[in-house]
């Protein structure tokens, strides 16, 4: 069976929600893959009485598509078995398909609406990606809103051949009428954007208008915690993020929470965000943040991209880290063409093949741990004399056989025209310079602070992390920091979601004494 007991106690659950009658239409031929789309969408069917299959001929075989029973051509479809990170992209369609309305702003509801042309959207998805239902279940929406738009998810698994063909090397790799048009993350105003001739502004809500005693710009589990803390003390509290999730979302796997042996980064987050949905956070997502000032009334104003003012009393910066460039050549002009920064998500596309990575903490030996259970051979280069990942998992790479350490290497360029084939490095210990082939490079060399909108606002250290002290306090009254966007020595989840609660009830203490 495709579906597992837990997947299918859910997906029964949802099921009932349906407003009308599904037809799922499905594209077969003889070969294994259309048996497995065959065998999921049977027992999906079989689990309500409102869905029902029927056969034709779809632009890709195998396939499947989702439509109503009035519905003269379906609009959404999928080149594979959505499970995994794309599972709630099929439920979602599903539910919006049958009638149910998606979760979009009436403005860009009319903006999608306002589309007037013929747009075919294909979206190359791997199931270990993170980003990728985000991308999904936007066009997804769009495709629900508009008939003049339609959207079909092509997992990258069951379709090798196309991918290589198209030589697609990073997911969510996007196209549009059979031209590449776009990969990354994003989300549907920005898809909404870059399509339409007037932009869409995306405005908060009246209650994110109203002043709050603390307003926390951040998404990740400082700012989480720092919701939950200063929620608990009768505060009232916003939240505004450009996405919720932070880094975990990119983490496959967490194993050093106390009291939480093992656990996948997309969950963590899902059960910290269901966690501090129990309080009264006020949660302004898609947004990000330009500037933040005081007022006369020294008060906090935040200013949004969406030309939205927020005004608080007080305020926590928890906007984490990204992912560091190792600024050699190559790396920009072959980024997404075999340079990576993203594991799980791009890693399945590299199965069976030479990769290497660069960095040897914590974050590029996971990556490489992860990354040589699917991949042919896996080099991992850093540049000190030895690598800095915690032990057991240093033991864990070195128990791999088709993994090979190398320290004291300088990596100095990587080569390729349409993709990368190689990289050189220069031995530290010896100058020799060394070329090594490869098809695929994930870059693991630590993280950069998101602080580049406060450089002329609070103090930051020569790394660009804001300055704070034992109680999280910036160098502005009113104003605390925490998580990986401060000067503290170590970036982990549980130290970040400790200074969260920290800078909460810092931020507790400065309003009831002010």
């Amino acid at each position: 069976m495709i579906l597992d007991d837990n997947l299918v106690v859910s997906l029964k659950q949802y099921l009932q929600l349906l407003k009308q009658d599904i037809v799922i239409v499905f594209s077969k031929d003889d070969s294994e893959n259309s048996e497995k789309i065959s065998e999921f969408i049977n027992q999906v069917a079989q689990l309500s009485p409102k869905i029902s299959i029927e056969e034709a001929k779809l632009k890709r075989t195998p396939s499947f598509a989702i439509k109503t029973k009035d519905q003269e051509k379906p609009k959404i479809f999928f080149a594979g078995i959505p499970l995994g990170h794309e599972f709630e992209s099929f439920v979602l369609a599903l539910l919006q398909v049958s009638g149910h309305e998606p979760k979009v702003s009436p403005e860009v509801k009319a903006q999608i609406l306002n589309i007037d042309k013929d747009l075919e959207f294909e979206t190359y998805a791997s199931l270990t990606c993170t980003n990728c239902p985000d991308v999904v279940q936007a066009l997804n929406i769009m495709s629900v809103i508009n008939p003049r738009i339609s959207h079909t998810m092509v997992e990258g698994g069951m379709n090798k051949q196309e991918v290589e063909d198209l030589n697609i090397m990073a997911v969510p790799t996007v196209y549009l009428n059979g031209e590449e048009w776009s990969d990354g993350r994003m989300t549907v105003e920005e898809i909404v954007n870059k399509i339409s001739d007037n932009e869409v502004v995306n405005k908060v809500s009246k209650e994110m208008q109203k002043k709050f005693d603390v307003l926390i710009i951040g998404g990740g589990p400082a700012a989480a915690t720092s919701a939950i803390y200063t929620a608990r003390k009768g505060l009232r509290v916003g939240l505004v993020a450009d996405r919720f999730g932070g880094q975990p979302l990119e983490t496959l796997g967490i194993e050093n929470i106390t009291g939480t042996p093992y656990i996948e980064g997309e969950p963590f987050m899902k059960n910290i965000y269901a966690h501090m949905n129990q309080y009264p956070v006020h949660v302004a997502e898609g947004f990000k943040v330009e500037n933040v000032e005081k007022n006369q009334e020294d008060d906090f104003e935040v200013t949004l991209d969406s030309e939205d003012v927020l005004t608080s009393e007080s305020v926590i910066v928890a906007t984490g880290a990204k992912w560091k460039k190792i600024n050699i050549p190559g790396e920009i002009e072959l980024k997404n063409k075999g340079v990576a920064y993203c594991p799980h998500c791009d890693g399945p596309l590299y199965k069976g093949k030479d990769v290497a990575v660069i960095g040897g903490g914590n974050s590029g030996v996971e990556a490489a741990i992860d990354l040589a259970g699917t991949s042919k051979h896996v080099t991992v280069l850093e540049y000190g004399s030895e690598l800095m990942a915690d032990k057991v998992l240093q033991d864990k790479l070195r128990s791999l056989d088709n993994v090979t350490i190398i320290t004291s290497a300088n990596t100095k360029e990587i080569h390729g025209t349409n993709k990368v084939q190689s990289f050189t490095y220069i031995d530290r210990t010896t100058d020799k310079e060394i070329t090594i082939d490869i098809d695929g490079i994930f870059i693991q060399i630590g993280l950069v602070p998101n602080t580049q909108w406060l450089e002329n606002t609070v103090e930051l250290n020569e790394g660009k992390e804001i300055k704070v002290d034992h109680m999280n306090q910036t160098t502005i009254a009113g104003m605390f920091a925490a998580g990986d966007c401060t000067d503290v020595a170590y970036k982990q989840i549980v130290i970040a979601m400790g200074a969260g609660a920290t800078a909460g009830l810092a931020a507790f203490d400065y309003l009831i004494t002010k």
